[in-house]
C-alpha cells in the first residue's frame, strides 16, 4: 500500500510518501513563503526524485484541520485535485491527531498546541505508547483552561506544536505537573505522520471520495468572529 501525505495547516508545508509501512520520502519546509508557492513544487520534486508514478498511490492523506484557513484550503484543493485526476480516495486526517502521532511510543500524556491567537490554542490529549488513543478530541480552547485541565489530571505531559514558543512562559508559571517539550524533529506538523496515520485509516476503510472532502476549521474565520463579537 502506498499513501501520499499532504500537510499545510500551519507555516509548515510538507509532503511525504509511505509505502508498506516504510517512509519512502518526505519534503518539509517551515518558512514564510505561502503554500501556494511551495506545496506543488515540493510534491513535483519529490515525485521526480523518486521516479514515482502517482497512479501507483492507493490514497491521499491530507491534514484536514484545524489550522490556518488559507493553508487548509490550499492543502484541501491540492489533495482534491489529485484525487479527482487520479481517481484515488482521500483520507481525512485530523491535524492535531497527526501531530500527536509524531510522538508514538511516548509514555507521557501528549498535548499538541497550535497557536490560535488571543490566548487560544487548537489542542487535544493523547496516549501513544502502543497505539494512538484519543483522550480528548481536537478542539479550540483557552490556554489557561487547558493548563487547569492538565493540572487537574495530574499526569506527566509532553507539549509540541507552534504554540510552545507562544505559551512556554505561561506553562512554566502555571503548570504544576511534570512536563517537557518535544525536540525539534518532532515538534511541528509532518506529512510523514499524516501519511502513516492515513495508511492505518485506509486499512480500516476510513476514506472518502475526493469530491466530498472538506477541511475541519473548528472555528469561524477571524473576520466573521469579529463581526459577531466572539473570541472562539
Amino acid at each position: 500500500m502506498r499513501i501520499l501525505g499532504i500537510e499545510s495547516s500551519s507555516l509548515v508545508a510538507s509532503v511525504a510518501v509511505v509505502t508498506d509501512g516504510v517512509l519512502t520520502a518526505e519534503y518539509t519546509m517551515n518558512h514564510k513563503k505561502t503554500h501556494s508557492q511551495t506545496l506543488l513544487p515540493m510534491l513535483d520534486e519529490m515525485v521526480r526524485l523518486l521516479n514515482l508514478d502517482l497512479e501507483t498511490i492507493d490514497g491521499i492523506a491530507v491534514s484536514a484541520g484545524p489550522g490556518s484557513f488559507t493553508g487548509l484550503r490550499i492543502g484541501s484543493a491540492t489533495a482534491k485535485g489529485l484525487g479527482l485526476a487520479l481517481k484515488k480516495p482521500l483520507i481525512h486526517i485530523p491535524t492535531v491527531d497527526a501531530m500527536a502521532y509524531n510522538l508514538w511510543g511516548s509514555s507521557a500524556l501528549i498535548c499538541p498546541i497550535m497557536d490560535a491567537r488571543r490566548n487560544q490554542v487548537y489542542t487535544g490529549l493523547y496516549y501513544a505508547e502502543h497505539e494512538l488513543d484519543v483522550v480528548k478530541e481536537q478542539c479550540a480552547m483557552d490556554m489557561n483552561q487547558l493548563i487547569d485541565e492538565l493540572n487537574a489530571r495530574g499526569e506527566q505531559v509532553i507539549f509540541l506544536g507552534d504554540g510552545v514558543p507562544a505559551f512556554r512562559e505561561n506553562i512554566s508559571e502555571r503548570l504544576s505537573v511534570p512536563y517537557s517539550f518535544a525536540p525539534a524533529q518532532s515538534s511541528r506538523q509532518r506529512a510523514a505522520s499524516v501519511a502513516a496515520l492515513g495508511m492505518l485509516y485506509m486499512e480500516a476503510g476510513r476514506t472518502e471520495p475526493a469530491k466530498d472532502h472538506r477541511p475541519e476549521y473548528l472555528r469561524k474565520p477571524q473576520a466573521e468572529r469579529e463581526r459577531e463579537g466572539i473570541s472562539l
